[in-house]
């Protein structure tokens, strides 16, 4: 095969993530080389993908695709994570040169990646945000392995990635699984965000006894303001559709029961190892493990009673409801770039804070213009809790009072609404100059002789109850 007609990248597996990453590769101009382990879906998607036909390269064989791609060779890996990649990387580099890379675009756990990264082989784990669409026509990407590795294929992932004003969503977050790592996080704020959106979708529907077009228009106004984002975009296009079957609005014949591929859990996972407040975060992944419990919670409004009380609209309002969920978005984002610093520290990595926001603007699930204003305040308040920044302590002052109320109002009627709860919570933490944590270590020393500190006095101490209570 001449030179002319070699591939310049590879690609394994054709899902709905690969085979859409592929047809925006190819879409950008450049030659895909691509592989499947179930060879006759290949046949199939080049014949159907019109075209750009010409610009891939059919391979039945790890050995036909190594041998379809320019030197020094790039190969992307879209399969699910855990064994597989491992077993792909094997595989490919006995086939490959010293200087080939191997690229896992797929959602594995950075932990994974970092393993992987230590082989010294080139390799890189790109985090890949945006679904089906992003993958399409531009996602949000987030790049991990050596510096001159991500250099190596950016023309190609900038070429492809989301556009933010000019600017690609695509940036290098560091050595190993950095990229990994931030696509974590950014799943786990994707599961916060979604789940206090449903909240208030709640409220309206059990509490104000709104029906969903009705919460259509409120979605579709909210996204015209301070909450404009994808999730709130699509939030009102879901609720306004109509089943073609039955008729009915499409939300009102969907079961219930949330499912989930993990990453929301590593993120929760991450945060309690290394002791970083994720609270608002790990209340949404809860939530979706209690929605999977469908039988169960039947069992509990038999037993229980449904929500007894409807939510007086003049108590709380649609503003009310809005100001809240702004505040409770702070407070998710505020938690995660906290474990983003934190994960950063303890893996040696020095992650750009700001970039990280910019990079999402674009192409991933949680883009929104909210966003914006974390990147700008990141850069100006290095190292300062996105709460506690200029910008988002004074729009704080200006919501979180409707978030107490509605927290209070969902409460007051059995309408459950943890992850905003959550967000309330951490707040008053925050705000809290004498926590309650002196009783603990008074507890503690108690029935353990743990020891406490004294405000008056440096080292370890002891009280007058002695120990083995």
């Amino acid at each position: 095969m001449s030179e002319n007609n070699l591939g310049d990248i590879g690609l394994i597996g054709l899902g709905t993530m690969g085979a859409n990453l592929t047809l925006n590769i190819a879409e950008n101009g450049f030659k895909v080389a691509v592989h499947n382990r179930t060879t006759s879906r290949i046949g199939d998607f080049i014949a159907g993908a019109g075209s750009l036909r010409e610009q891939l390269i059919g391979c039945e064989t790890l050995e036909a695709l190594i041998g379809a791609l320019k030197k020094p060779r790039s190969v992307i890996l879209m399969v699910p994570a855990g064994p597989i990649v491992d077993d792909y990387i094997s595989a490919l580099r006995a086939l490959m040169d010293a200087d080939d890379l191997i690229i896992d675009a797929g959602n594995a756990n950075f932990h994974d990646t970092n393993r992987r990264a230590a082989g010294g082989e080139p390799f890189l784990g790109i985090g890949v945000s945006g679904g089906e669409e992003g993958a399409r026509h531009g996602p949000s990407i987030m790049g991990g392995g050596p510096r001159d590795q991500w250099n190596r294929v950016a023309p190609i992932l900038e070429a492809i990635a989301a556009d933010y004003e000019g600017a690609p969503c695509a940036t290098w977050m560091g050595e190993g699984g950095a990229g990994h790592a931030v696509k974590t996080v950014h799943n786990g704020i994707e599961y916060a965000d979604m789940q206090m959106i449903a909240e208030t979708y709640g409220i309206m529907r059990d509490g104000f006894g709104m029906q969903p077009q009705q919460i259509a228009d409120v979605f579709n106004q909210w996204n015209q303001g301070v909450l404009k984002s994808y999730l709130m975009e699509i939030s009102g296009q879901v609720s306004a559709a109509i089943d073609p079957q039955t008729h009915r609005p499409v939300l009102d014949i969907i079961l219930d029961r949330a499912g989930q591929k993990g990453t929301g859990r590593w993120t929760a996972i991450e945060a309690q190892h290394l002791g970083v407040p994720a609270s608002v975060i790990e209340a949404a992944v809860a939530a979706r493990n209690l929605s999977a419990q469908l039988d169960t919670r039947k069992t509990g409004e038999d037993i229980f009673g449904a929500a007894p009380l409807p939510v007086d609209p003049e108590a709380l309002t649609i503003g009310t409801l809005e100001n809240a969920l702004i505040a409770g978005k702070i407070m998710c984002y505020a938690q995660g770039f906290e474990l983003l610093a934190a994960m950063s520290g303890a893996n040696g990595w020095s992650l750009p804070m700001p970039d990280i926001a910019r990079v999402w603007r674009e192409g991933c699930i949680i883009r929104s213009t909210m966003l914006n204003d974390m990147a700008t305040a990141l850069q100006k308040q290095p190292g300062v809790n996105l709460m506690f920044s200029d910008f988002f302590a004074s729009r704080l002052r200006e919501t979180q009072d409707d978030l107490r109320a509605t927290v209070s109002k969902a409460a007051g009627s059995g309408l459950p609404a943890p992850a905003l709860s959550a967000g309330l919570s951490y707040f008053d933490i925050m705000r809290t100059g004498r926590s309650t944590a002196n009783l603990i270590q008074a507890q503690r020393d108690f029935f353990g002789a743990h020891g406490f500190e004294r405000i008056d006095a440096d080292g370890a101490h002891h009280g007058p109850w002695g120990a083995g209570g």
